[in-house]
């Protein structure tokens, strides 16, 4: 662990190393896919999600499993019925919440929102540099989760899309996602069905695989470890077609003018 300055403040870079979550370690190089469940329209309320979190468990035990709160009491109740990961989607809102993982032996996903508050959507948000923002903000979260007792090789940072952006910021924090990459923590990347990916392309919610895909694989280039999606096979195969132009995986079939 080394430290630099973002925003002058002491900010935590990390060796690029494994990514430990629950009982599952996952080593450098083989990005992730982070299946979307929309378990309820409000997926954050404590009586329909922990009953899934437990069924899901018992039949999947070495599953990880991630779950979307920002409330601590939440999170708890989650990663007792069997979470191994909180993504704190508001950005540290709730300042206990790097204490319930740290308590729950949990990883955390420590996010971007600008000023934004918890389920509001932002009006004309403005950064002289958004990506340094975002930098200095996830990696002072990342700060606050080690010296609650986070595991580091446990913490992600997510700059994220919408949230606290508009189209244009979503899409330069995007194209300089490797700047965030190059601090060593892992990159969690949320794309999917985006409303700049919507708007960009103007497409409507069922048309924006094609754009997410895109993003997808621009962020797995840059060195993005985890990717959030509702598409899982189509996901899992750019993100390994990407890995076998860059040299990191061997394809899966190679016999053309070889036989």
């Amino acid at each position: 662990m080394s430290t630099d300055v973002a925003a002058g403040i002491e900010a935590p870079t990390r060796t690029t190393g494994p990514l430990r979550l629950g009982p599952r370690e996952f080593a450098p190089g083989r990005p992730l896919v982070m299946a979307i469940v929309n378990r309820t329209p409000d997926s954050l309320e404590i009586r329909r999600v922990v009953p899934f979190i437990e069924r899901v468990r018992a039949a999947y035990p070495g599953l990880v499993i991630s779950v979307d709160t920002w409330r601590r009491e939440s999170a708890r109740a989650m990663c007792a019925a069997g979470a191994n990961l909180i993504n704190d989607t508001w950005s540290a809102w709730d300042s206990g919440l790097a204490e319930a993982a740290a308590e729950s032996g949990a990883g955390l996903v420590c996010s971007h929102v600008g000023t934004l508050m918890p389920r509001t959507r932002p009006h004309r948000p403005a950064y002289e540099d958004v990506l340094a923002d975002v930098r200095a903000r996830v990696l002072r979260l990342a700060r606050r989760a080690l010296d609650a007792g986070v595991d580091p090789d446990s913490i992600v940072i997510d700059p994220t899309r919408d949230f606290g952006k508009n189209t244009w910021q979503s899409l330069e924090q995007t194209r300089r996602i490797g700047e965030l990459t190059a601090t060593g923590w892992p990159v969690l990347l949320s794309a999917s069905h985006r409303d700049f990916v919507g708007e960009t392309l103007d497409a409507p919610i069922d048309g924006r695989l094609a754009g997410t895909l895109a993003v997808t694989s621009v962020g797995a280039w840059l060195g993005a470890r985890i990717f959030r999606a509702h598409d899982v096979r189509a996901t899992r195969q750019a993100l390994d077609m990407v890995a076998s132009i860059k040299g990191d995986r061997p394809p899966a079939r190679a016999v053309r003018a070889l036989a």
